[in-house]
């Protein structure tokens, strides 16, 4: 079935308003070919790239698109769109590109068909209200110039984690090893590390500056240079984590499962099932609070390495080794090698509890399972919960506390979520759907609970499965 395909109109228009094409009987071809074809879901999903030979497909705004080789070259990583491959990528597209134009023109050329005008958009009316409001309410946000960035806020936010990363250095300079010294450097030093990665979050999400290109340099600046991690393998992980969140085997923040700790109701029973035990997971509740941070510091640094080894991403290799050759030539002289290299490591050891225990209270009591391909909205919702705002709590966790805002617009500085948040939360009352908010300390507690129901449902099934 053949159709002509008509003008397109501005991509910001085709991403966010997904009404069915009821026009001509045929459409003009894009490149490379006289005429576009017409697709059934059954077609599309099957082009999921997971068996031998099978393309990736991607259906956007109802229009389909063969990103087979492309996402080799796509500068989120190969994965994201893997992820997505056999499924529609509408929202996905819009929450993670600002820049519609560029997107557009590389669209162009991978444009193979469209949806036929048979096929929903929607797999259900719900989903259909819920999404085509969705879409009304990131039109009034952008309106409302909440993608905007506030250049004095992030100025100061640069500033801030800078002069915690000198005082660092300048308390054991000038006071000496002593304990107490010895102890405040060190506190400076982990607290000036998990605000550097906090602020080069930010920059990964484009969210900082005006223009991605922008964003990328500073965020290679302070993830490399200041911190001593991988831009480009940071990227890589996040932007899975952020396409599937909570999803086993797409959310590469789940890959503790089961290697450590057994992870959501379905995945325990899972697991109990088919008998496997690399942890005394019943446990798991207990030994999360010094495991998980303990683990985290070695494979940040050995996964680094490999990656950016594996990938030839060279430049990257050499800058968070001269962080390295950094930090050693400004301490070591100060206090030796040895009393180095437990203020080194102790303070990699506390920054890794922060990190874990900030990154996880959103997401680990959540429902997690297999990719279900939800729509966006839902996804995003199911997956995360929010914190209690406070001045404290959004200068800790990074303004992480509003993990829902993020997800839902992965782009928006984080300077805006509380603007955008009783907007949203006006939108899951309207369509039913639970906007979890917690203050600090019971979402982590909730961590340890989920934990432990987890831990329960696997010895259960391990023992009667």
């Amino acid at each position: 079935m053949l159709r002509r395909q008509q003008t397109q109109p501005e991509f910001h228009l085709i991403l966010l308003r997904m009404a069915p094409q009821t026009g001509s009987t045929e459409k003009e071809a894009g490149p490379g070919s006289a005429y576009l074809q017409l697709f059934t879901w059954d077609e599309i999903r099957i082009q999921n790239g997971r068996g031998q030979g099978q393309e990736q497909w991607l259906v956007i705004d109802r229009k389909v698109y063969d990103v087979t080789k492309f996402s080799k070259r796509h500068p989120g990583g190969s994965r994201v769109m893997k992820h997505y491959a056999g499924q529609d990528a509408t929202d996905a597209v819009v929450a993670f590109h600002n820049d519609k134009s560029l997107v557009k023109k590389y669209l162009k050329s991978l444009l193979i068909g469209e949806l036929a005008p048979d096929q929903p958009s929607f797999e259900s009316n719900k989903k259909k209200s819920l999404l085509e409001d969705f879409r009304e309410l990131r039109c009034t946000i952008e309106k409302m110039g909440l993608l905007r960035p506030n250049s004095i806020f992030f100025f100061l936010i640069f500033l801030h984690l800078l002069v915690l990363d000198a005082a660092s250095w300048l308390v054991v300079w000038y006071f000496g090893i002593s304990f107490v010294p010895f102890v405040v450097g060190m506190a400076f030093f982990t607290t000036a590390q998990i605000q550097m990665g906090w602020f080069q979050h930010d920059l990964g999400h484009c969210s900082v500056l005006r223009k991605p290109k922008w964003n990328r340099i500073l965020q290679i600046v302070v993830i490399n240079v200041l911190k001593g991690l991988s831009y480009s393998w940071w990227n890589h992980l996040h932007n899975q984590h952020h396409a599937k969140p909570n999803c086993f085997r797409k959310d590469p923040d789940l890959n503790m499962h089961p290697l450590l700790f057994s992870l959501g109701k379905t995945l325990s029973k899972e697991l109990g099932k088919k008998k496997k035990k690399f942890m005394p997971y019943n446990y798991q509740h207990k030994y999360f609070i010094f495991l998980a941070p303990l683990a985290l510091v070695p494979f940040f640094q050995l996964s680094i390495f490999y990656f950016t080894i594996k990938r030839k991403k060279w430049l990257d290799l050499l800058l968070f080794v001269s962080f390295n050759i950094r930090v050693c030539l400004m301490y070591i002289p100060l206090m030796g090698f040895n009393n180095f290299m437990v203020y080194y490591w102790v303070s990699r050891y506390l920054e890794s509890t922060w990190f874990i225990w900030v990154s996880q209270m959103n997401h680990i009591p959540m429902d997690i399972d297999y990719d279900k391909n939800k729509d966006w909205v839902s996804t995003q919702l199911h997956a995360t919960c929010n914190v209690n705002q406070s001045f404290f709590n959004d200068w800790f966790t990074g303004h992480l506390n509003f993990q829902i805002e993020h997800h839902l617009f992965p782009t928006m500085p984080r300077h805006n979520y509380w603007k955008a948040a009783p907007l949203v939360k006006a939108l899951c009352v309207k369509h039913g759907v639970e906007y979890k908010t917690k203050t600090l300390l019971e979402a982590f507690v909730d961590i340890l609970n989920s934990l432990k129901d987890s831990g329960e449902h696997w010895l259960e099934a391990y023992l009667h499965g």
